[in-house]
């Protein structure tokens, strides 16, 4: 059984995320989405909301767990028994980044496979940064995210 790893803030989950979950899930045997529970950054939504929100978004996929955890995620992903952990890539700016990360990751963890999905065309530019900034400024926002994240979105944001 292969397990994968689909770690993140996810704050909130945008369709896009939704979307490389739901691509992954199909790949493997097991679909885990980490919902990182304390990054080093501000987020808008606590872990429990996050870890709902993205259960919301992917109920109809049988093999999908969403769960939140902490520490390194590359020792998060070896705890669970996951052999592989999937990124999602929208712009050559990501790749840089997802590079770095993944050879940190494998002189970390050397066993673990990092495996990347190119985001689709109608969310190559989507961010959760992005979309909560054009929310807050009243943008419309329902194409990008399920219905239930932009209901608690715009909530959240009082708007």
């Amino acid at each position: 059984m292969t397990i994968a790893l689909y770690p993140g803030t996810f704050d909130p989950v945008t369709n896009g995320h939704a979307d490389i979950a739901t691509r992954a899930a199909s790949l493997f045997d097991q679909l885990i989405v980490g919902v990182y529970d304390a990054p080093p950054k501000k987020l808008l939504f606590d872990t429990k909301d996050r870890v709902l929100l993205f259960s919301e978004a992917v109920k109809r996929v049988p093999n999908i767990k969403v769960v939140p955890y902490k520490g390194l995620t590359v020792h998060y992903a070896r705890e669970i028994g996951a052999q592989v952990m999937v990124r999602g890539l929208r712009a050559s700016s990501d790749f840089e980044f997802e590079f770095e990360m993944a050879m940190m990751n494998r002189k970390l963890v050397p066993e673990i496979e990092v495996v990347s999905l190119m985001t689709r065309l109608e969310y190559q530019f989507l961010s959760s940064s992005l979309l909560k900034e054009v929310c807050t400024l009243g943008g419309d926002i329902h194409n990008l995210v399920p219905h239930h994240v932009e209901t608690a979105l715009k909530a959240k944001l009082k708007v």
